[in-house]
């Protein structure tokens, strides 16, 4: 996909965060620039709608800013995959690694339907881990993965590889550096 002008020139890169080596992409721009905040939602709402979804996922914590709105617009529940221990009652876990880390994600068991086919929503792809352990926790309730959808991706990193044979569609690509 040909990079929508509205966003590159939106998302911030801060070099070095959250450790030596990392371009971090922040998407503090987009949320600040109203044009490039609706192109985002608009968007990712047609590509969800497209999948015949019937739950949105957003994964914490930048990807409910995107989830959310796509979730309401489509008249759909939205699910929230959070960090691990943010929850009060029964969970499904997963643990997951990060291209600078390890992390575990979870999310509300009742909140899970067997069956239910489900678009997961993140602000950014890079290596799918986060992502892979998203369908992990919702596969574990029953539910079923039809897509993954972000706004930036980082295709170097081999994200399609390791969310296949999911369909993973993202608004705009960086080559990761």
């Amino acid at each position: 996909m040909e990079k929508p002008e509205v966003l590159d020139r939106a998302i911030r890169r801060v070099r070095d965060f959250p450790k030596q080596g990392i371009l971090f992409y922040d998407i503090n721009g987009i949320l600040v620039n109203p044009e490039a905040f609706a192109f985002c939602v608009e968007r990712l709402t047609e590509l969800c709608r497209e999948t015949g979804a019937e739950t949105v996922v957003g994964v914490e914590a930048r990807g409910f800013v995107f989830a959310a709105p796509v979730a309401e617009r489509l008249r759909l529940p939205l699910v929230l995959v959070r960090k691990k221990g943010r929850l009060p009652s029964k969970s499904y876990t997963a643990k997951y690694s990060l291209e600078y880390g390890e992390a575990e994600v979870e999310v509300c068991a009742e909140d899970v339907r067997a069956g239910q086919k489900t678009a997961v929503v993140d602000d950014l792809i890079a290596t799918g881990g986060t992502l892979q352990a998203v369908r992990s926790v919702l596969e574990q309730g029953g539910a079923r993965v039809v897509g993954y959808f972000g706004v930036i991706g980082l295709p170097s990193l081999n994200y399609a590889q390791t969310l296949a044979p999911l369909p993973v569609t993202t608004l705009i690509n960086y080559e990761s550096e």
